[in-house]
């Protein structure tokens, strides 16, 4: 192995655990498979048999289960997998544990896949595929994530790796490789996304064009791993969901999405949408749109060319027929696409010493790859402050662990039970059971994430708890005062020198709603009241003044933001220092992420 290749191996994992860094917190999207792995580490899968009340209280997937059932495969294996290593690491990374291991998972699939690309078009056609993809953001983002859409990533891919050309395989060879892809597809397909479906009748349509298999083949390798699939996921998930009848979940999600078009419910998007917006964010690389053309014009690599790129394109093409789109329904076509740029990256660079031509074009492709870089690594900090929920726990947790640790004296007796509610933007935003922590220095927890609305108008459901997350605090019913506030990403703005900072705005709002929720008598305002009341009073925070006079105001105005930013803001003290520092440089100037209140941390307000 050469020393380039030696660099060039670990930077796939690499750049994957680098994105679970700085993101480690997952989204509603992720929310069933984090769930049910942490419910199968901790209580097993559940079996034929298994009390409903039992489940009813323990596995999250009864209590919340979505608008769609997933598998569990997913899941069992990422338990299975993570369970040797939690040990090691502590419950307090045991989420990071197992979102590492399918982010090594996926990396491995790639990884592979560049290992067939160098076999069959060169060494230098696997490694520009390993820079190009680890330069591109999304793939890297979600490498790790625990959607059902990157479960089947992994499977596609080393599908496509199977699929490419082995130049110095016997025809035998080669047709156990074709057999060996179409069962990962079917499985992907059948247990994961049904949309896979589309993408292996895509690859075999232009295999059997080109007479490269044979119908007899597909049929029988089909059956025979769709028997496999079925048997799997019909077994495992009918005692998973507690079902008495045969259960198929990736039948009654594409029933459920596609049949019945209740997908589009999220929203829907036109006809072109993943040419002309998702393609090229997946890509990124704007280098990427010049190479795969120049793919096909070069007389080397045309051929080749067609095979990488006609049946990932074929599969888009179909697929924008379905109104509801997402680019995580197309990523799987991300690795083939990126393979036929590198097919003339590769031709390009190792002529860049032959004409001026050639090194202008390499220099170019180099600094695409530099750009690519540093815009993923923008996205992947804008994308680190869209969290709140999983920021506002963690904080929740440090306040109670420096309430027991008080120098006065514990404020908290050891022994108590708390008790947390958390709303839905908190659990949709970061908060999973991997977080929630059964003591914390001898204090008891217990969590809440009740949805219900009428329960939550009652005032008898909010007197059982001694903290709340909520990103509309005037919903929270009795007294209450913030200890806390969490901002998120709220956009781009842009910054002139002697512009406010919007930062600064924003805490004066906290401070000024601060004081609006806690009640009065008895009674709190509403969201509405709130906002209109703190919009009233922007920019003057020392006229709201209530009950307290406006010398004592200005005080816990200034103490309020010393402790936001020294001891609250987290991650977005960072950023404002950072923001601060470039405003410095440039003469005042700044263009990037809009920080915005988010959710609130609520202490009850003892009487």
């Amino acid at each position: 192995m050469k020393a380039i290749d030696v660099v060039l191996l670990p930077i796939l994992p690499s750049v994957v655990l680098l994105h679970l860094l700085v993101a480690p917190y997952t989204k509603v999207e992720e929310s069933f498979n984090i769930q049910a792995t942490h419910d199968i580490l901790k209580y097993g899968a559940p079996y034929p048999g298994t009390d409903n009340a039992f489940l009813q209280q323990k596995f999250d997937h009864v209590s919340f289960p979505g608008a769609v059932p997933r598998t569990s495969i997913g899941a069992r294996t990422l338990a299975a997998l993570s369970s040797p290593i939690i040990p090691y690491v502590g419950q307090q990374y045991a989420q990071f544990a197992v979102r590492a291991v399918l982010g090594f998972y996926n990396a491995a699939a790639m990884y592979k896949y560049s290992s067939g690309l160098s076999t069959a078009f060169g060494r230098n056609v696997g490694r520009w595929y390993i820079v190009l993809q680890a330069s591109q953001f999304h793939v890297m983002f979600y490498a790790s994530r625990t959607l059902p859409n990157m479960f089947a990533f992994g499977l596609t891919t080393f599908a496509f790796a199977a699929f490419l050309p082995s130049p110095s395989k016997t025809l035998q060879r080669e047709q156990r490789k074709q057999r060996f892809g179409i069962m990962l597809f079917v499985l992907a397909g059948i247990i994961f996304r049904s949309e896979v479906a589309l993408l292996l009748a895509s690859q075999l349509l232009f295999l059997l064009v080109q007479s490269k298999i044979s119908l007899k083949t597909i049929i029988t390798q089909g059956l025979m791993a769709a028997f496999l699939g079925l048997t799997a996921t019909v077994l495992l998930d009918s005692v998973f969901w507690q079902k008495t009848r045969p259960f198929w979940p990736e039948l009654e999600s594409f029933y459920f999405n596609a049949i019945q078009g209740k997908s589009s419910d999220w929203g829907t998007s036109p006809l072109p949408y993943y040419f002309t917006n998702s393609l090229p964010r997946l890509l990124l690389n704007p280098m990427i749109f010049i190479l795969i053309p120049a793919a096909f014009a070069l007389p080397s690599t045309w051929y080749h060319t067609q095979g990488l790129v006609i049946p990932s394109l074929l599969f888009i093409s179909i697929f924008s027929l379905q109104p509801h789109k997402e680019s995580r329904f197309i990523i799987y076509a991300v690795p083939s696409l990126t393979a036929a740029a590198s097919l003339s990256a590769s031709y390009i660079w190792t002529r860049r010493t032959k004409s001026w031509l050639y090194s202008l074009s390499s220099f170019f492709l180099a600094g695409s790859v530099a750009a690519s870089f540093l815009a993923s690594t923008t996205m992947l900090l804008i994308s680190s402050l869209n969290y709140p929920g999983g920021d506002a726990l963690a904080q929740l947790h440090d306040y109670i662990h420096r309430q027991t640790l008080s120098p006065v004296g514990p404020n908290v007796p050891s022994n108590t039970t708390l008790n947390i509610h958390m709303d839905v933007l908190s659990c949709m935003t970061g908060v999973t059971r991997f977080q929630q922590r059964s003591d914390i220095d001898h204090v008891h927890l217990t969590y809440d994430k009740t949805e219900n609305d009428t329960q939550l108008l009652e005032p008898g459901f909010w007197a059982r708890f001694d903290y709340a997350l909520m990103e509309e605090p005037g919903k929270a019913i009795g007294k209450w005062e913030v200890v806390g506030t969490v901002f998120a990403y709220g956009g781009i703005e842009f910054l002139k020198p002697g512009d406010g900072s919007s930062f600064g705005e924003s805490l004066e709002r906290v401070y000024a709603a601060n004081n609006l929720t806690r009640a009065e008598d008895d009674e709190v305002m509403s969201s509405e009241e709130v906002i209109e009341e703190v919009n009233s009073h922007k920019g003057e925070a020392e006229k709201v003044s209530w009950d307290e006079e406006k010398a004592r105001e200005n005080r816990e105005l200034e103490d309020l933001k010393a402790r936001l930013m020294l001891e609250e803001m987290g991650r977005f003290g960072t950023f404002k220092l950072v923001r601060d520092a470039v405003r410095l440089v440039t003469g005042g100037y700044w263009i990037g992420p809009r920080m915005e209140p988010r959710i609130r941390i609520l202490k009850r307000v003892k009487d």
